[in-house]
């Protein structure tokens, strides 16, 4: 009576392992391979959700705004981290602020006499870089959307301009002068605080974390007082 139990129970066995893995289904090829054992560096490539026990962790990615920058950001827990950006200032929003200090830049040499007037013609910039360094407090949004983070944060920026004017210059003095053009460059370095805002979002398939930010940069140096709106989209590998 037990040998005729016997075959019954392997049969319960048997069918109770192909319930357990009916959730996945294989062909008859791959059947025949065992589960891949996977290391932890495979298995944040699969699986790359911050975990609270894996921390720090590291990014590296662009972001794309104002300014267009290269960004790293270090993750030193949970709520805690390091970010620092470099890369270069969207000149085109910043036509009307260089234009409106062409009187201020004028070179002593060019600033004319009885009779005498220089006008605006127009402005190019060679170069407008940037570095930026910011702490940021982040914690979780899981009830939002699973993966989402909201931080805020305080840093410093550093700024490097170099700017290019032509201008037209007149004289009164002699009615059949219709002017001379020239120009004459401005190198502008300067720098002041930020405070930003932002979301990040990590829930996905590739070990990347996306985020959008806003920053409002002051210059203390330069232009004291001088206030303007920043921020971008970005992307970053996590490793």
């Amino acid at each position: 009576m037990h040998s005729s139990k016997k075959p019954i129970i392997i049969g319960l066995l048997l069918l109770s392992c192909g319930l357990a893995f009916s959730q996945v289904s294989k062909s008859s090829r791959s059947a025949s391979y065992g589960v891949p054992k996977v290391s932890r560096g495979k298995a944040l490539v699969m699986c790359p959700i911050f975990e609270g026990s894996q921390y720090p962790y590291q990014g590296l990615g662009f972001k794309v705004g104002d300014p267009f920058a290269l960004t790293y950001k270090f993750y030193a827990n949970r709520h805690w981290a390091f970010a620092m950006d470099a890369g270069r200032a969207t000149s085109g929003l910043y036509n009307k602020y260089h234009r409106d200090n062409f009187q201020g830049y004028l070179p002593d040499t060019l600033s004319g006499g009885p009779g005498q007037s220089i006008e605006y013609l127009t402005h190019t910039v060679p170069h407008d870089w940037f570095v930026e360094a910011k702490f940021l407090y982040q914690w979780d949004a899981e009830r939002i959307s699973r993966g989402l983070q909201l931080y805020a944060g305080l840093g410093w920026q550093w700024r490097n301009t170099r700017v290019e004017y032509q201008y037209l210059y007149n004289s009164s003095s002699n009615p059949n002068d219709l002017g001379s053009n020239g120009s004459f460059t401005r190198d502008r370095f300067t720098f002041g605080p930020v405070a930003l805002v932002g979301f990040e979002y990590s829930y996905f398939t590739l070990p990347l974390s996306a985020f959008i930010e806003v920053e409002m940069f002051t210059d203390t140096f330069l232009d004291p007082g001088y206030q303007r709106f920043q921020g971008g989209v970005g992307l970053r590998y996590i490793f």
